[in-house]
């Protein structure tokens, strides 16, 4: 077992690892920036270490500052949550050189997932199913380039091989458009990811967002805890998530569920990972691989009642998976929503300080949150405050319960969208189940 772990990470996510290394008996590292010096983590932290001021760039993408905590606490591993350095096979490698833990995946698998065009023909031959594509990055023959759009349809959408976060992305209705989108989008993606490569894509046009939870260990076992729906969103950004998905039957579930653990089996998987797919017309097409914990991770250790970041540090620490996939039963629903420190008509951030915080409770109700009465939200990082999760026998005892919950929590003194979250679960079609990736930007006029 991992002796000591560094929390490379804040806010609820830091405070969620913190939780489950006290549960294993692990001694605990906040690193942090100046301003996050009062967050609850670092507070209840064995050790806290403070990595440089208030933005990302001098603090938890530091690298150098981050393994130097490692160092001088006598730490073992490294946990980086997500966003900032975990998805960074740069930061995994030099963990690993420095003789430390990285508690997930390899470098190599992180790069290898992380270039959605190598990832794509790696699903491929794992027998993952794929959107209709170009089959590998734009070349400079425009004729070629425009024979490729034709035999895949428009509209089309340009993906940079290295975007995410829904960025890097282009969507292309006509022929005459082609061009000058690739060349926007190769430009885009090279100021932002520092790679300019982007490939071809068939445009679903109203698909839903499903995705696939795995765990995988270093002695080649990996299974699957089922499917989220994650298709309530606002400009690619997730805002409620829920398990299971409305509509998706126990062999579909099954059958993609096995092909996402098998992929992990043959390209050397170890660690907790998403598989993100687009389904549409009863088909899913594989769109990229996370690998690394996920911000809606909750609904799944809600309906399969296994903790997966326990289940993270267990697999870094060497240990073989304790559970197979016969183990694994999803009962009841689960649904979540971002609570996000914004405005709930502009979706400006709203930084400030919470004068009085009241969570809801009940059964069923979790919260996941490292805010308190008088906390300051600092506008330097996410606006996300925390995640309520709300889990029932029944997909609408859940949504019943989420709505009981979402009247009863108070946070005073910034602005939030708790007030968006009502009306979305208030709707006719969100509580049918079974929107779609636009639905959202559709009902709010965007």
């Amino acid at each position: 077992m991992l002796e000591k772990v560094v929390i490379a990470n804040r806010g609820e996510i830091g405070l969620r690892i913190l939780r489950a290394c006290r549960e294993l008996g692990i001694k605990t590292v906040a690193a942090h920036s100046t301003v996050d010096r009062d967050l609850k983590h670092v507070r209840l932290a064995d050790e806290s270490v403070c990595i440089g001021p208030p933005p990302s760039a001098e603090s938890y993408l530091n690298i150098p500052a981050i393994i130097s905590v490692a160092e001088v606490t006598d730490a073992v591993g490294i946990h980086p949550g997500y966003g900032f350095l975990s998805e960074n096979a740069d930061f995994a490698e030099r963990v690993e050189r420095s003789g430390f833990v990285f508690i997930g995946p390899r470098a190599e698998t992180i790069r290898l997932m992380g270039d959605k065009v190598s990832a794509i023909t790696m699903m491929k031959k794992a027998g993952v199913p794929c959107v209709p594509g170009s089959d590998g990055p734009v070349g400079d023959d425009p004729d070629q380039t425009l024979r490729i759009a034709r035999d895949i349809g428009y509209p089309v959408i340009i993906k940079a091989s290295g975007g995410g976060g829904g960025r890097g992305m282009r969507v292309v209705h006509a022929e005459a458009s082609l061009l000058t989108a690739i060349s926007l989008t190769k430009a885009e993606a090279g100021a932002a990811f520092g790679n300019e490569t982007v490939y071809i894509e068939k445009y679903l046009e109203h698909p839903r967002h499903i995705e696939f939870q795995v765990l995988a260990d270093q002695h080649g076992n990996a299974i699957h805890l089922g499917e989220r729906d994650c298709s309530m969103q606002r400009r690619h950004q997730k805002v409620v998530e829920e398990s299971p998905a409305p509509g998706i039957t126990a062999e579909q579930r099954n059958r993609m569920g096995e092909l996402c653990a098998r992929a992990c089996r043959e390209i050397g998987y170890h660690g907790a990972g998403t598989f993100e797919f687009l389904y549409e017309n009863g088909e899913f097409y594989f769109i990229e691989m996370n690998t690394r914990i996920q911000v809606e991770h909750p609904v799944t250790e809600m309906v399969t009642g296994i903790d997966i970041v326990k289940q993270q540090l267990l697999i870094a620490s060497g240990e073989v998976l304790s559970y197979r996939q016969q183990d694994v039963t999803m009962t009841g629903h689960a649904i979540e929503c971002r609570l996000n420190a914004e405005d709930a008509r502009t979706f400006m951030p709203c930084p400030g300080k919470i004068t009085q915080y009241h969570p809801p409770g009940g059964p069923g109700i979790r919260v996941d949150s490292h805010i308190y009465n008088g906390y300051t939200v600092p506008p330097y990082y996410d606006s996300m405050i925390g995640k309520l999760i709300a889990h029932g026998e029944t997909r609408a005892s859940a949504l019943a319960r989420m709505r009981n919950a979402l009247v009863e929590i108070v946070i005073d003194g910034i602005k939030t969208n708790i007030m968006l979250h009502r009306d979305i679960c208030d709707d006719a079609a969100f509580a049918a189940g079974g929107t779609n990736i636009h639905y959202l930007e559709k009902k709010l006029g965007l």
